[in-house]
């Protein structure tokens, strides 16, 4: 998928800020309905145990004197810890409905929950948690639901909660109506939000199917986990999805949240074609896939507690050097980064708050869930956004060439008619005729066929250097591999590269840098003496040659005299002399089979690391 420079288009700028503006306006719009609808559910006063003795029973802890409780911040969040906590409420009668009162834990993730509810000395017990299958519940909601017996007085409420991740404890009190209803547009909501996603990730899936493209196929892959870390998060995915297997819920979240970044970071080299820019931005990025991957592996065996720490370090990684790279894209005026930028940031921002709330690190107005909920739902429209833009792009330029192509087929209608009609005439008018029409397409071709010379001259060309540039390196590569076989005769390639050039941008600047790989190509050059060797700019200050006939003496002869001009003659750059030294590696033999001269572009590629490894300044051209 090519998006690598064409300047953006003014339609994509307002059809993607129209996006932003749709899709800000609906999150808006929700929350504003959900806030000024009235409260239907209320808060209790919650007062926490605080003596050491955590691992009390239930017996010992109503024993207990008050002064071993304090007062709590409702929702309670107490980070990642596995020791149990216990809470103490008590629930006047005005908030117990006579139809039915619920007490409502709304984080599904919680380990062990157990709720004692007491009047007088009658004690009505819950158990639930996730730890347990999802059809030992009394109920099937996705979070934690304890109905209140209605004694006709207040009654006193004492919860124990522990697990081994993140202990969050939202306790709200409501009336039973009043929390179906809110259940059923919660559901609504989030059917849509799961449907959205998948809706995208189909429609993905099909583009990838029709156009071979694998950004399409990391992006389906990135917004399937991506919904099933979100519905693990609600509760959705240990209801619907594995609603018998509390192990793997345990593991879902590392699981699915590690398996999201692997596709969130090859999408984004792919889509940012990262390679194209930095081949060492590449390699970072393949490092931080694996990485998540090895996380995602180890999930399934590692501690929660131990696996999602390992998590955020690495997406506090990911977070500012995607960021970073797409901002630093974008500068290069990549016109889709600045768009990709915006996209993720919404999302990476909002799973970073969220697991730092998760954490206790920092405390925020609205739940975890909601806020990844608003950061996915405008991050994956965005990049749906994105992708399109693409396809039309990639569609326009297709339907560009074919007409063009459709237009000189026309014109060559139009001129075998031209010359059909011209028959029709008299004889020597036609001999006129045809012989002048005959001289006009001849010109004419033989213009076409200069210009695709040229074309063909250009597309091989470095523009930098004026030497030949990888793609004719690669193609004169197989050309005289199949040479070589056919006639039995050695073939030399060497690898060369400027030593420490890194340094010389880094002292005297790119433009420097420019014209240090002007004057080592232009020595290169001047050193080729047969028409047959070549020489050509392999990429940044990396040179490959291309020498037929030559053994691995004659060869690295050869490059020694080249190493030897370039170390005597500095490049001068704004009255600056800049030392400069290569390293060159150095392979010949006579290809037998198939595609070897690869694996011999290999060997001198390898010698030629060899020489960095050396001491730089020299020629390796044998183990």
């Amino acid at each position: 998928m090519q998006f690598s420079a064409p300047t953006t288009r003014i339609t994509d700028k307002w059809l993607f800020a129209m996006t932003v503006v749709f899709v800000v306006a609906l999150l808006v719009l929700f929350t504003n309905n959900a806030l000024n609808q009235p409260r239907q559910y209320f808060w209790p006063a919650v007062t926490e145990w605080v003596s050491e003795q955590n691992q009390a029973s239930y017996e010992s802890i109503l024993a207990g004197p008050d002064s071993a409780w304090q007062e709590a911040v409702n929702p309670i969040n107490a980070g990642l810890s596995d020791e149990p906590i216990w809470l103490r409420f008590t629930l006047p009668v005005t908030q117990i409905d006579q139809h039915g009162t619920y007490i409502d834990i709304g984080y599904p993730l919680l380990d062990s929950i157990d709720v004692w509810i007491q009047h007088g000395s009658e004690t009505t017990h819950y158990h639930a948690g996730d730890a347990q299958p999802f059809a030992q519940r009394d109920n099937k909601y996705h979070g934690f639901l304890f109905p209140v017996p209605d004694y006709g007085s207040a009654v006193s409420v004492i919860m124990r909660v522990q697990s081994t991740s993140v202990v969050k404890v939202p306790v709200k009190i409501w009336q039973q109506k009043a929390f179906w209803e809110h259940i059923s547009n919660t559901n609504l909501v989030m059917g849509l939000f799961f449907g959205l996603l998948l809706a995208i990730a189909l429609s993905n899936l099909f583009f990838f199917f029709t156009t071979r493209t694998l950004t399409f196929i990391f992006y389906t892959g990135y917004v399937i986990c991506l919904g099933l870390t979100l519905a693990t998060l609600h509760g959705f995915a240990y209801k619907y999805l594995w609603p018998a297997q509390p192990w793997f819920q345990s593991k879902a979240i590392s699981l699915f949240a590690s398996t999201t970044l692997i596709f969130a970071v090859v999408f984004s080299a792919s889509l940012l074609e990262i390679r194209t820019y930095s081949k060492r931005l590449s390699t970072v990025f393949n490092a931080l896939a694996g990485a998540f991957g090895l996380i995602a592996a180890s999930a399934l065996f590692l501690d929660y507690a131990v696996s999602i720490r390992i998590f955020l370090v690495l997406l506090t990684i990911t977070v500012f050097l995607i960021m970073g790279v797409a901002i630093w894209l974008a500068r290069k005026k990549v016109s889709v980064a600045g768009y990709y930028a915006l996209a993720w940031g919404a999302l990476l921002v909002s799973a970073f708050t969220a697991s730092l709330d998760n954490l206790d690190i920092v405390a925020i107005s609205i739940p975890s869930q909601v806020l990844l909920l608003y950061g996915a739902t405008i991050e994956v429209l965005m990049l749906a956004f994105i992708l399109a833009i693409s396809y039309s792009r990639q569609r326009d330029f297709m339907l560009s060439a074919k007409e063009d192509a459709l237009e000189k087929e026309r014109e060559a209608v139009r001129a075998k008619q031209a010359l059909i009609d011209l028959q029709q005439t008299t004889q020597d008018e036609l001999e006129y005729k045809v012989g002048e029409r005959t001289l006009e397409l001849e010109i004419a071709l033989r213009e076409l066929s200069e210009a695709n010379r040229e074309l063909e001259k250009l597309n091989t060309i470095d523009p930098l250097t004026g030497i030949r540039n990888r793609r004719h390196f690669d193609k004169r590569l197989q050309a005289e591999g199949r040479r070589s076989r056919r006639e039995q005769t050695p073939l030399a390639l060497a690898m060369v590269d400027i030593d420490h050039f890194k340094s010389v941008n880094d002292q005297h600047g790119h433009s420097a840098g420019d014209a240090c790989i002007q004057h080592v190509a232009t020595i290169l050059q001047q050193q080729l003496k047969r028409l047959s060797d070549d020489v050509c700019r392999y990429g940044g200050e990396e040179f490959g040659l291309i020498l037929p006939n030559t053994d691995t003496a004659g060869a690295q002869q050869l490059l020694e005299a080249m190493r030897a001009e370039i170390e005597a003659n500095p490049c001068q750059f704004d009255g600056t002399s800049i030392s400069l030294t290569i390293s060159a590696g150095v392979a010949s033999g006579v290809i037998a089979f198939g595609d070897e001269e690869t694996s011999l572009l290999k060997t001198a590629d390898e010698r030629l690391y060899q020489a960095k490894q050396a001491g730089r300044n020299r020629v390796v051209a044998e183990q």
